[in-house]
Formats: structure tokens, sequence, C-alpha cells
């Protein structure tokens, strides 16, 4: 059984109850970001702790440690006397984001193309695989999850773990982006643009792997600014437009 020390530095044995916190507090991590994400938590509302345990079936606790860990990574702001509230989607936000991400991931494609071995492509390539399948049956949550998975399976081709978690902070802020930006033609092209990435490697072709990679950042941007000044939500900023 896993132990831990305690205050007074002697080994204790981490308890059931220990346990059931931790996945508790995940739980309840885990259920509200996916909210956040898929806006059902809508961009600007106030979160009600007691409202969202009773949601979750969870105690106040875990749902208050939940929204502290969301606080750091940037998806809720802390309203003093107020609250917590779920950040507003700024168009300037993901405009720094991309800036990030071009640089960034551009320069993981080339590394990729470089680097990966036969499990990393063959990895890219059952993502490919059930993304067709998820666009077929229009399963956005699916979409969303493999295209994060997609690129991340990349930064880890690429063999730099600095890379691996920068491009993963960088994914994640960058989801409630891409739910909000979903259109047909958003996941038809993103799936292109995946599949000539994914070509660029197998054919360890760098320099293209870094072009597509920027052409696919650069449409993410185009089809966040098109879509994210229609979004019904208080505050919202259109600055940098």
């Amino acid at each position: 059984m896993p132990q831990k020390r305690s205050r007074s530095g002697q080994r204790r044995i981490t308890s059931a109850a220990d346990s059931t916190t931790e996945t508790m507090r995940d739980t309840a991590y885990e259920d509200i970001k996916h909210r956040i994400i898929t806006c059902e938590f809508k961009p600007g509302s106030y979160i009600n702790e007691a409202a969202v345990a009773a949601l979750i079936g969870v105690g106040r606790t875990p749902v208050h440690q939940a929204l502290d860990r969301l606080r750091i990574e940037g998806m809720i702001e802390i309203i003093p006397r107020r609250g917590a509230i779920v950040r507003p989607l700024i168009l300037r936000e993901v405009l720094n984001l991309v800036e990030v991400r071009a640089v960034n991931e551009s320069y993981c494609a080339r590394l990729a193309a470089e680097r990966a071995s036969d499990a990393d492509i063959r990895f890219l390539s059952e993502i490919i695989a059930r993304a067709r399948d998820a666009i077929a049956a229009r399963d956005v949550h699916l979409m969303m999850t493999l295209d994060r998975d997609f690129h991340l399976g990349l930064a880890h081709a690429a063999g730099n773990d600095e890379l691996i978690d920068l491009l993963k902070r960088l994914n994640e802020r960058s989801l409630r982006f891409w739910f909000v930006s979903f259109t047909s033609e958003h996941h038809t092209d993103f799936q292109k643009q995946h599949e000539m990435i994914l070509d660029a490697v197998r054919n360890r072709d760098a320099e293209m792997a870094k072009q597509v990679m920027q052409l696919h950042i650069d449409s993410f941007r185009q089809s966040v600014t098109r879509h994210l000044s229609f979004l019904d939500q208080p505050a919202i900023s259109r600055d940098a437009s």
C-alpha cells in the first residue's frame, strides 16, 4: 500500500479516504473543465460551488480545489467577494496563443519529421484514421480530443520533453477556442492538413512539415477570428481584430 510522510516526517499508510479524495478532486476537475471547454458553462458566467457540487455529485471541497486548478490554467477567474467566473473568450488572447503556437508547433513538426520513430508514425496514423470515423459520425467531442492528441503525438515524436510540456499547455488552452469555431469546413480542412503533416513526417520532409503546420495554425486563427465575435457571452473583448 502506498505510503506518504506526515508533517513530523514519519511515514504513514495512505488510506482509502486519501485515494477517494484524490479521485473526487480529479473527477470534479475533469467534469468542470469539460463543461467550460464545450461552453456548457458559458464564458462570463458565474460558477456556484454548491450548485456545481450537486450537479457533479461530489462535495464542495473537491469543487473548490478543481476551480483553483482551473484558475491557475487560465480557464476561470476569481472575483473578490463575488466568486468564480468562467473567463470570457477574448480575441486578443487567442491571437497571442496563435503567435506562440505558430513558432513552437512549426518547429515541433520539423523536429518530428527528423526524429519520429516507426511507432510514432503508427500512433499518428491511428489518430488520423479515428478522426475520419469521428468526422463521419459528427462526434464533435471526439474530434476535439483527437485534434489535441495529434498535436501531442507530434510533440512526443519531436523527442523534446520541454516542448511536450509547452505544447500540451498551449493546446489545452486552445480547446475552448477550437470548440467555439467548430464548423463543417473547420474539421474537414483541419483533417486534410493533419494528413499532409503526417505525410511530410513519414517522408522525412522537415521543411514541408514546418510549412504545413504554419498553414494549419493560420487556418485555426482565421476560423476562430471569424466565429468568436458571434458567441453570446458577457464582456467579450474584440481587441486586436
